[in-house]
């Protein structure tokens, strides 16, 4: 039966986009999960595929051709069918108009749709991930009818003619479980229950995201009782959660902080690998998470998080201020030198990056290496990384999809991977590691568990290069009233909205 009375949450919106082929942020792969299907997603143990829009599927040998069989009871929430066309159109649409989240089909070299319930995809070369990257919200279905109507276009020559952001601001066209009602930036995000939803539909009625953007503020709202969930409170203000009533729970995630340390920077001191391997022995990380986090997070050996495919027995991360004295002496910087560090003044998963920043300046300090701190806008951190670079930053990372190829192409240290860019590698001797790049190659071309095998030895060459050094891995809090049932915490959606229901 349904539950009419709406429930209410408070977060920071920070929305970029509606339209399904421009959305990017955390809160956006809320709204897609829940409005627009996938053909397949992941279970409730973060890790098994199961079946979506698809009911079946199967790939070739060598992972390049994957078929899928769409379920034929799959209806939108206008109560048409899922075709195969509107598979196809709506991720043509998402690799024609080039957004952000349009590498998930890279390697994709065609689609086909040669009956009603059947796609036929192509690629250009092995890819055993490819199933990940379609759980990936951002890969969810498009009724293409509607939204071709309403201005949406999916041929590469037709991307700059699309107008139909403006229409997916305040409509959706998807098969979820519930649909947008409405949505006023910087206000409110509302969705309403999909009464023609083909499986189980959701228990309530309507779902109202309220933009609350700080965590103390967010605590209060709850508190108060004009909200049911709180998203994102910091660990340090969990504590001062005390009314009858509400539940506060932290459990492991899956995102991370990270330093990053970019070797080929303008004005930067030589930060060859020992230099590099010194800093990473300077820091100490357990420290590091009860003085930012009060305690609650993981340690993490890589910039892959703990549970994905390859990081299960990884050395945890080592502290050891005479082992990096050691090894900067030998070096040639005893002394140690000055080095200049811009980071983005945000907060991330309860983590204040000044203060983030402030503790790692006392702990290199130990080993003199002195930091001159940056605070800059995240606008301004951007620009930075992406030119001239800077010495050493901090940053995050939060999943995608279930897969590990996602951080080995951001992370590992050969030409095109982001931060192998970010990190100035070209201008520095010591940075580049090609051989991650042939193991990457015959991972994605491998079973499932070879694939998992050489993930490790990637993860091992990536602690090697000391340029990524992960610092935390931040717990989730999920702060809400007891009355509200359904909760956990999801790799993708963060909280499942259709698995919440009111106790009875």
């Amino acid at each position: 039966m349904a539950q009419e009375q709406p429930l209410i949450i408070a977060r920071n919106l920070a929305i970029n986009s509606l339209d399904p082929a421009r959305t990017a942020c955390d809160t956006c792969n809320i709204f897609m999960s829940v409005t627009y299907e996938t053909l397949v997603r992941l279970g409730n143990d973060n890790k098994t595929i199961e079946p979506g829009v698809a009911e079946k599927w199967e790939a070739n040998g060598d992972s390049t051709v994957f078929t899928f069989r769409l379920n034929p009871s799959a209806v939108f929430a206008d109560g048409s069918p899922i075709e195969a066309k509107d598979v196809k159109w709506s991720w043509e649409r998402l690799v024609n108009l080039q957004a952000s989240m349009s590498w998930l089909f890279e390697d994709v070299k065609s689609i086909e749709s040669p009956d009603n319930h059947t796609v036929i995809v192509t690629l250009t070369k092995p890819d055993s991930e490819f199933l990940g990257k379609i759980i990936a919200p951002y890969a969810g279905v498009v009724n293409s009818d509607v939204a071709a109507a309403n201005g949406a276009k999916a041929e590469k020559s037709e991307a700059a003619n699309d107008t139909a952001e403006p229409w997916f601001l305040a409509n959706s066209a998807g098969s979820g479980p519930y649909t947008l009602a409405a949505y006023s930036p910087d206000n409110e995000l509302r969705f309403k229950r999909n009464d023609r939803y083909w499986k189980q539909a959701p228990a309530i009625d309507e779902i109202v995201f309220r933009q609350v953007k700080d965590s103390i503020a967010q605590a209060q709202a709850l508190m108060s009782g004009a909200v049911d969930i709180a998203m994102e409170i910091a660990p340090d203000t969990a504590k001062t959660i005390a009314a009858p009533g509400l539940v506060v729970e932290s459990v492991p995630a899956y995102q991370f902080l990270y330093m990053a340390l970019s070797a080929g920077a303008k004005g930067n001191p030589p930060l060859t690998q020992p230099v590099r391997q010194a800093i990473g022995y300077a820091i100490d990380y357990q420290k590091l998470i009860d003085f930012t986090l009060g305690g609650a997070g993981q340690l993490i050996p890589v910039a892959i998080p703990n549970g994905f495919p390859g990081t299960e027995g990884l050395p945890v991360p080592e502290y050891d201020v005479q082992k990096a004295k050691d090894l900067l002496a030998s070096a040639g910087f005893a002394d140690g030198f000055e080095m200049e560090a811009v980071f983005p003044n945000e907060n991330y998963y309860g983590v204040d990056m000044a203060t983030l920043m402030q503790f790692l300046q006392q702990e290199l300090a130990k080993v003199n290496i002195r930091l001159q701190l940056k605070p800059v806008t995240f606008p301004v951190w951007l620009e930075t990384v992406k030119g001239e670079g800077t010495p050493i930053t901090a940053s995050f990372y939060s999943p995608d999809y279930f897969g590990s190829d996602q951080y080995i192409r951001v992370f590992a240290m050969y030409p095109g991977t982001r931060w192998h860019t970010r990190s100035g590698a070209e201008r520095a001797k010591d940075v580049t590691n090609l051989r991650e790049k042939e193991l990457l190659d015959k991972a994605v071309a491998s079973s499932a568990e070879d694939r998992d095998r050489i993930y490790h030895e990637i993860a091992l060459e990536m602690i090697k290069d000391r340029v990524i050094i992960p610092l935390v891995s931040p717990n989730v809090v999920l702060a809400y009233n007891e009355k509200v049932a359904g909760m956990r915490y999801s790799v993708i959606q963060l909280i499942p909205l259709q698995e919440l229901s009111y106790k009875k």
